[in-house]
């Protein structure tokens, strides 16, 4: 008989779960919403008249667990980027543009070609970015990466979006995490990669489909209110209008957000404090000639998306942008997307999206309070990108993080 595990939240991480356990348990996943994706989905926007995703979402070729997930599931031919590792930048300011193209083998000679990397910089401004491999625990990022133009043209725009959070505060070891599974790699790892049908598309209903095919039974509206623990494991699970008694074998997965975690399981410890997301959706179809994604810098914008059918912008470390009315900053984000895509046009329709706690505050405070896989409690395990995955808040650390759960169910 195979075994019952139940796993609570149907985001990436509890999508991952289940999909690793498909085929070697009796599934069933809870999830407190009417749809599963959590802060990686897709939804229809009656104001642009099409679907849109809830928050920009890049994914770089060296994601391993991310690939393996979709490449799993039939969503990897979701997947669109270059050939070869290639970022483009438009600087505002300076009135510039270049694009970004490490090599693909690991020995980094693109730093010594001037028509690979940053106008107006040297090979050896690069390499002090090794240092971040040895950063210890307590170090921020801003002390590596310095405050030249290097770190304003290209450093400081990967590892805002990457952490959420100001380099000033940010934790080195977790920026040293990121380069060591991309750039360190070689431009092979490097590669950027975007859901271009919407992450729902290649990365949700896929998995859904997946775990049903194999039995999985999945509960949607079904909010976990209380966990009942007793003689060192978790006995019963409380969704309010039904009580699930737990087996001696069952098993539970919670891949919920942290907050939601500590109200579940006594004595847990998670990062609470969060940093924003802004993301401006402009019902406007990309120019030809427009990169997938271009890098903005000297601008609220950051990275534009060109899709089909929009322009998508993503603002990280939002803070600032949270009391701004929506209608204002449409209309400046509006602005500088005109200059980036080379176009005149007027106000189209728009949808901005303010992601308040879009992710765990990537400090190294916050990180030292993240929680690993396995609790207190023999058949209770943790998921999501807010527990110990030696990321930070990444679709790849949501899906390592599911599988890791999982394997440690099997055990």
């Amino acid at each position: 008989m195979m075994a019952r595990v139940h796993i609570i939240g149907a985001g990436l991480a509890g999508l991952s779960a289940a999909v690793e356990l498909a085929d070697s348990a009796e599934l069933l996943l809870h999830e407190a919403a009417p749809q599963a994706g959590g802060r990686c989905r897709s939804y229809f926007d009656s104001t642009l008249n099409m679907t849109i995703d809830n928050g920009n979402h890049l994914l770089l070729s060296g994601n391993d667990s991310a690939l393996a997930y979709a490449r799993k599931i039939g969503g990897a031919e979701k997947l669109a980027g270059p050939d070869e590792a290639a970022f483009d930048f438009c600087d505002l300011e300076q009135r510039q543009r270049w694009r970004l193209r490490p090599n693909a083998g690991q020995l980094p000679w693109w730093i010594l070609a001037p028509d690979r990397r940053v106008p107006q910089t040297a090979g050896l401004d690069y390499v002090a970015l090794a240092r971040l491999l040895f950063a210890g625990p307590k170090q921020t990022l801003r002390p590596f990466l310095g405050s030249g133009d290097l770190a304003r043209k290209l450093w400081d725009p990967i590892f805002v979006s990457a952490l959420n959070t100001d380099p000033s505060e940010a934790s080195a070891r977790l920026a040293g995490a990121i380069v060591r599974e991309t750039f360190a790699r070689g431009g092979e790892a490097c590669r950027p990669l975007v859901a271009v049908e919407g992450l729902s598309a290649a990365f949700v209903d896929p998995a859904l489909a997946y775990i049903r095919a194999r039995g999985g039974e999945i509960r949607f509206g079904a909010k976990l209110r209380e966990i009942a623990f007793a003689e060192g494991q978790a006995a019963a699970l409380d969704f309010g209008e039904a009580m699930i008694e737990l087996g001696a074998e069952d098993k539970v997965i919670l891949a919920v957000p942290p907050q939601v975690a500590i109200s579940l399981a006594p004595g847990l410890k998670a990062p609470l404090e969060s940093r924003a997301i802004v993301n401006a959706h402009f019902a406007f179809p990309a120019p030809k000639n427009l990169p997938l994604l271009t890098g903005v810098i000297g601008a609220a914008s950051e990275w534009l998306f060109g899709f089909s059918d929009r322009l998508s912008v993503t603002i990280s470390a939002a803070e600032r942008f949270l009391s701004t009315p929506r209608e204002d900053l449409a209309r400046s984000i509006w602005d500088e997307v005109q200059a980036v895509a080379g176009i005149e046009a007027p106000l189209p329709a728009w949808q901005i999206i303010k992601e308040k706690r879009a992710t765990f505050a990537a400090t190294p405070e916050q990180d030292a309070l993240r929680p690993g896989t396995e609790t207190q409690w023999r058949n209770l395990f943790l998921a999501g990108d807010w527990t110990q995955t030696g990321l930070p808040a990444t679709i790849e650390g949501a899906i390592r993080s599911g599988v890791r759960a999982a394997k440690a169910c099997a055990k």
